[in-house]
């Protein structure tokens, strides 16, 4: 009987924002999580109990019987934890699910290898459906990129194969667009605060700026002040900011961004 891509038995290697998702969206479609490993007991309890898996918070514990393994830890732990992490796994698929690490790391240590990236932003508190979600892959050996490729597809309508280099570039423009646009929220929520004022008010403004660039480029749904460089209104920003010298700079950096991009 031909077997199908869920019967590859997973182990996941860190429980995680990113692999908490992964794992639960993966056990939904059939997939047999075998267990989840985590320095902490508690993650690694709690995501283990959710995907029906074992848990442990021994390296040395982990199986060795598994078909895939999913590698998601901070990028400082992978490297430091790679041989522990490929130890006896010779026959076994290893993959990392960083945007930021080459899939090189891997040479030396594993025989079968690759990167699984779903580009997402993830918190374990909120579920995200995968099925938009676009995820990245890369293998040393093509068989394995057809692997990653299929298993990706049980999730997603959109997978792709990348290189290294054009994940880094993918990676650095998330960060762009996710992590620091996400930090000017939380510098309005302080704002708002200060004038106490409610930050949801903004919310049909968030969803309308996000909704506009599915229809418009980014650089054509630009409004405000500094796309016409209304001096007098940026001024009154400014002045309002004059005890916080660091959004001071944040506002005058963006601004001078903004309108030198519209006079391209």
């Amino acid at each position: 009987m031909k077997r199908s891509i869920e019967d590859t038995p997973i182990v996941f290697i860190g429980a995680g924002n990113l692999a908490t998702n992964l794992a639960k969206a993966l056990y939904r479609k059939g997939f047999r999580i075998v267990q989840v490993y985590s320095r902490t007991m508690e993650s690694a309890r709690t995501l283990a109990e959710k995907v029906e898996a074992e848990y442990t918070t021994d390296l040395q514990e982990v199986s060795k019987d598994a078909k895939l393994y999913i590698v998601s830890l901070k990028d400082a732990a992978l490297v430091d934890l790679l041989p522990q992490i490929t130890e006896g796994k010779q026959n076994s698929l290893l993959v990392h699910t960083a945007g930021s690490i080459p899939m090189s790391i891997w040479e030396g240590h594993a025989e079968r290898y690759g990167v699984f990236y779903p580009m997402q932003t993830f918190s374990k508190q909120r579920e995200v459906s995968f099925q938009e979600i676009p995820f990245f892959v890369e293998a040393k050996r093509p068989e394995d990129v057809e692997i990653l490729k299929a298993v990706a597809a049980t999730l997603s309508e959109k997978v792709y194969e990348a290189s290294s280099e054009q994940r880094k570039s993918l990676h650095l423009a998330a960060v762009f667009i996710c992590n620091f646009t996400n930090h000017m929220y939380a510098l309005a929520a302080d704002l708002l605060e200060k004038y106490n004022l409610p930050f949801d008010v903004m919310l049909p403004l968030i969803d309308e700026t996000a909704r506009k660039v599915h229809e418009l480029a980014p650089r054509d749904a630009q409004t405000g002040p500094a796309v016409r460089y209304d001096e007098n209104v940026m001024n009154n920003h400014l002045a309002m900011l004059v005890d916080s010298p660091a959004l001071q700079e944040i506002y005058k950096l963006m601004s001078k961004s903004i309108h030198e991009h519209h006079q391209l």
